[in-house]
C-alpha cells in the first residue's frame, strides 16, 4: 500500500513538473525593460552638436556645410510614410524651398539616447522645434519633430514630422473633395 501511495505521489509530482515546464515553454518572452535597451549616449555632446549644426546650416542656406553632416548613405524619411530622400535629394529640396521661403528661422531643443539592441540600435538625437518663414507675404510658423541616427559623427538616417496640410492652408491652398 505504501508503495502504491508513494508511486502515486511521485507520478503526481512528475506530472505537475512536466505541466509547469510545458506552460513555461509556451509563454512568450517578456519584453526587455527600458533601462536594458535604452542608455545614455556616450557621444552626447558631439552628436547633439552635429544634428544642431546640421539643422542650423539648412535654415541658413549653407548647403555645403549641411551636406558635410550627412553620411554618404544617408536616407531621410517624412513627413509622410511614403516620403524619403537621399543626401542629394534632401539638399536639393532645401535649395528649392529657399527660392520661395523668405526669412526662415528655427528654434529647438534636443536630447539624445543610445538604443543597445534591435533594428534601431545606435545613437539617436530627438529634436523638437518650431520653423517659420514668409512666403508670398504670408507668415508660416509650425512645430516639427526631427529624429536623427548618428554614426561616426555623421547623420545616416532621420525622420521628420510636421503638418504639411497646415502649411498649405496657411499659404492659401484649399482642399477640394474629389468630384467637386
Amino acid at each position: 500500500m505504501k508503495r502504491t501511495i508513494l508511486a502515486g505521489m511521485l507520478t503526481a509530482i512528475l506530472m505537475f513538473s512536466i505541466s509547469n515546464f510545458l506552460q513555461a515553454q509556451s509563454k512568450p518572452a517578456a519584453p526587455p525593460r527600458y533601462k536594458d535597451v535604452v542608455v545614455d549616449n556616450p557621444n552626447a555632446e558631439a552628436d547633439l552638436k552635429t544634428v544642431g549644426d546640421y539643422i542650423n546650416a539648412l535654415v541658413a542656406a549653407d548647403y555645403d556645410k549641411a551636406n558635410s553632416y550627412l553620411a554618404n548613405n544617408y536616407m531621410g524619411h517624412g513627413p509622410s510614410p511614403k516620403d524619403s530622400a537621399n543626401r542629394d535629394q534632401t539638399i536639393a529640396g532645401w535649395k528649392e524651398n529657399a527660392k520661395t521661403q523668405l526669412n526662415p528661422k528655427t528654434s529647438f531643443v534636443s536630447q539624445t539616447f543610445r538604443v543597445t539592441q534591435g533594428d534601431q540600435k545606435g545613437d539617436w538625437i530627438s529634436v523638437w522645434g518650431d520653423y517659420s518663414f514668409t512666403q508670398n507675404g504670408k507668415m508660416v510658423n509650425f512645430p516639427y519633430q526631427f529624429t536623427a541616427h548618428v554614426t561616426n559623427g555623421k547623420i545616416d538616417r532621420s525622420g521628420v514630422y510636421y503638418d504639411r496640410m497646415y502649411i498649405m492652408e496657411t499659404l492659401g491652398y484649399k482642399l477640394v473633395p474629389p468630384g467637386q
